[in-house]
């Protein structure tokens, strides 16, 4: 069984699925008001 290190983020790496996900997601600035997830979330 592969084990996952999760004590910090300088020692983890995304998946290529993860990395997939991040280049993917619509994102805007929260402070103008034109990001899409916060604006669901809100």
């Amino acid at each position: 069984m592969d084990s996952v290190d999760l004590r910090s983020d300088t020692v983890t790496w995304p998946t290529p699925a993860m990395r997939a996900a991040m280049a993917a997601a619509e994102v805007g600035d929260d402070v103008w008001g034109d990001d899409p997830t916060v604006q669901r979330l809100e």
